[in-house]
């Protein structure tokens, strides 16, 4: 079983911030999702969502600055294995222009609109659609 962590933020639009894979990694080559990755050592999901989160886009999270929303269990055939991707959630001030994408194709704000024609990751496909429907997208909006 392999853990993976994730970070979601939402922008003062409620478009979120997705990553665009390209064709080398191992699971969900060219499809869209959180940036994030494994968890490395004894680290916990938290600090792999915030150490993950500035590897792939060269922004330092604040403490606090997310919050942990729930595990997804995820079947990841490349690796035959059930693995579980922690989702951390928050609100961002950020854009486009404030994000140096060092993995993938792009790191984007993406309109909740456009999710439904995007080939998402296996994690990101089971999570995303009762995200965009529930409350803490919303306040996460009114929040950014």
């Amino acid at each position: 079983m392999h853990h993976f962590a994730s970070v979601l933020l939402v922008d003062s639009r409620g478009w979120l911030l997705l990553q665009e894979r390209d064709e080398h990694p191992v699971i969900d080559p060219d499809c869209w999702g959180f940036p994030g990755g494994h968890l490395e050592g004894e680290e916990t999901p938290a600090q792999g969502a915030h150490r993950e989160f500035e590897e792939e886009t060269g922004v330092t999270l604040a403490p606090g600055a997310i919050e942990h929303r729930r595990d997804v269990d995820v079947f990841h055939e490349a690796y035959g294995t059930d693995d579980v991707m922690h989702l951390f959630v928050g609100p961002t001030r950020l854009t486009d222009a404030d994000i140096d994408c060092r993995e993938g194709r792009r790191i984007v704000f993406v309109d909740p609109a456009r999710v439904p024609d995007l080939r998402l990751t296996s994690a990101t496909g089971l999570c995303l659609p009762d995200f965009l429907a529930s409350q803490t997208h919303r306040q996460l909006k009114e929040q950014a």
